[in-house]
């Protein structure tokens, strides 16, 4: 498929927009830690925005130049990582649920950088 194709330019699209979406999340996290939370749910709010933040902005910055499978794979592993980690300590924090998927967001975080190290050393 020729890299214009307007299938490859949308799903680059969606992986930079959640980015977008993952940074203003980790912006109101952060916030909210700061001054409505107190001990180990600051903590955890604090932890969930930092890599929220981070990644959303990896995600919006690598995604649109991202027009390989494999990096755009690697860059879904990361947006899905964001969502169970992030998502599994701020619900913690804000709803007492467990954080039995922040064990998984994290190694899809780690398992997609490997992933998309691998691609830059192909290209």
């Amino acid at each position: 498929m020729p890299m214009t194709d307007p299938n490859h330019r949308q799903r680059r699209s969606w992986l930079a927009a959640n980015g977008a979406l993952f940074a203003a999340a980790a912006v109101a996290l952060s916030a909210y830690a700061a001054h409505a939370a107190q001990g180990p749910t600051q903590t955890r709010l604090q932890t969930a925005a930092l890599f929220a933040f981070g990644h959303g902005v990896a995600l919006a910055a690598l995604a649109p130049q991202s027009a390989r499978p494999l990096a755009r794979f690697a860059l879904a592993m990361l947006c899905v990582g964001v969502l169970l980690f992030s998502g599994s300590l701020a619900s913690n924090a804000l709803a007492q649920w467990q954080t039995t998927l922040a064990p998984l967001g994290g190694c899809l975080l780690i398992a997609g950088w490997l992933l998309y190290a691998v691609d830059a050393l192909r290209r």
